[in-house]
């Protein structure tokens, strides 16, 4: 393994899924203003929109997820083609 190349700052992080507010913590390097409070500590939070508890090739679950408007803004595109 080659020195000197890895990121030294790791510390545990909390990753909220915002589709079904589960919250898991683990060792990251990632970049965040934010905290939450788990069990009476405090982290920084980092958001995501869909996690390994939300995806549906890990649930098994097929799921709309429609967090930036892109099925209404194609339907709006292709509306005027509609019979």
């Amino acid at each position: 393994m080659k020195a000197g190349i890895h990121p030294e700052n790791y510390r545990v992080v909390a990753f909220k899924d915002m589709s079904n507010e589960e919250v898991y913590l683990t060792k990251s390097t990632a970049d965040t203003n934010e905290t939450i409070d788990v069990d009476g500590t405090e982290y920084p939070l980092v958001k995501l929109e869909i996690s390994r508890t939300s995806h549906p090739f890990y649930t098994g679950k097929s799921k709309l997820v429609d967090t930036a408007g892109r099925i209404d803004k194609f339907k709006n595109k292709y509306a005027k083609f509609k019979k």
